[in-house]
C-alpha cells in the first residue's frame, strides 16, 4: 500500500512504547504506523461466520435439540 505520510508527533509513555515495539516485531511490521494500522484494522474488522457450519443440512443441525415438552 502506498500512503501519503504526514509526520505527526504524539506523546506516549514508556510502557506504551515498549508494547508498540512488541506489536511491531510480532506482526512483522516495518514501522510503528504499520503496526498501529494492523491493530486498528484487526479491531474494527468483523469476522464473518459464513460457512462456519460447513455442508450440514438443516436436519443434521437440528438433530439432538429438545422439543418444547423437554424443557423445564
Amino acid at each position: 500500500m502506498l500512503y501519503n505520510y504526514m509526520k505527526t508527533t504524539i506523546q506516549i509513555n514508556e510502557n506504551t512504547l515498549e508494547l508498540l515495539k512488541r506489536v511491531r516485531d510480532n506482526t512483522g511490521s516495518n514501522s510503528y504506523d504499520e503496526a498501529i494500522n494492523k491493530i486498528i484494522l484487526k479491531t474494527i474488522t468483523k469476522e464473518s461466520f459464513f460457512g462456519y457450519l460447513g455442508k450440514k443440512n438443516r436436519k443434521e443441525l437440528l438433530k439432538g435439540l429438545r422439543d418444547k415438552g423437554d424443557r423445564l
